[in-house]
């Protein structure tokens, strides 16, 4: 696949009803691919696919079920004829204090986060080996540097990006190329849904600039897509993640220290925070499992 034509290839992105997938499949369309939208909300799904420029698909699934995303790749295949581009977006988050953490909510976020991702890209990885083509794995700030509150969501995206650079070495010399690509906060349903709770919203606002502020989703895409087109091993949502690379040895260290101090500063108000996934895609999750269990 050329590294600077998209012209007539063919993408999958999950988790692309809103936020970076749904804006990524917008853009990868300009670009004259074909897309095959995967994800939790089916009429969400259709409205991305009907704003979309050329072909398109949509599959309704839950990323972490294997023999599902195992069929989803048999009809993309199938109905595209091709797989090119995979891009592991779906994520779900929570904060607050693990100790008082919901365990169902906890642990859903690793399974969506890094589980989900291993199913997607082992239910695509045969496609991709036949085009030689592209897996792009959204990680996150979160793979950089551990953060109070945030357990589940570091310990997802910090295994995510060593999961990626594994499979980088394992598929590079049959043409495959992996890359992983790191956003800081941006603005998604996500992020606006973490910021509902009045101490998670002053703990980010009280952290060191860059890492403190909300970054527009349209920049951040652009610099995805310009990687995609690239095939790049790493690409930087926020142009100041490059250098958290040369840092990040020395952040555990420092978030132990700082950290301990901002959760004496909010004591008795970190009681209640964080019980479920948060957000509109976190919603959709839960209402996912929900319908399971009827």
């Amino acid at each position: 696949m050329s590294g600077t034509n998209l012209e007539g290839r063919v993408a999958v992105v999950t988790g692309a009803a809103r936020g970076v997938g749904e804006l990524l499949a917008r853009k990868l369309s300009v670009r004259g691919m074909k897309l095959a939208l995967v994800g939790l909300e089916p009429d969400g799904l259709k409205q991305v696919a009907a704003r979309l420029h050329g072909d398109s698909g949509i599959w309704h699934a839950d990323v972490t079920d294997h023999e599902t995303m195992a069929r989803v790749a048999a009809e993309v295949k199938e109905r595209f004829g091709r797989v090119d581009v995979v891009v592991a977006n779906a994520g779900v988050a929570t904060g607050g204090p693990f100790t008082d953490s919901d365990p169902v909510s906890w642990r859903r976020v690793i399974e969506v986060n890094l589980i989900g991702s291993a199913v997607t890209g082992r239910a695509f990885l045969p496609a991709l080996l036949e085009t030689r083509g592209y897996l792009l794995q959204i990680a996150s700030l979160a793979a950089l540097t551990p953060a109070p509150m945030m357990s589940a969501y570091c310990a997802s995206k910090s295994g995510v990006e060593a999961y990626a650079h594994a499979l980088r070495a394992e598929v590079g010399h049959r043409g495959v190329k992996v890359g992983v690509g790191y956003l800081s906060w941006t603005d998604t349903d996500m992020v606006r849904g973490a910021d509902q709770d009045d101490v998670m919203r002053e703990l980010r606002q009280r952290l060191p600039w860059p890492s403190n502020k909300t970054y527009p989703l349209g920049p951040a895409v652009d610099r995805l897509v310009e990687g995609i087109e690239r095939r790049a091993g790493h690409i930087y949502g926020q142009w100041w993640l490059r250098g958290m690379q040369g840092v990040r040895g020395y952040l555990p260290s420092l978030i132990g220290t700082v950290g301990q101090r901002e959760m004496r500063r909010f004591g008795d108000r970190l009681t209640g925070v964080g019980t479920g996934l948060v957000g509109a895609g976190g919603a959709a999750d839960e209402q996912q499992r929900a319908t399971l269990r009827d």
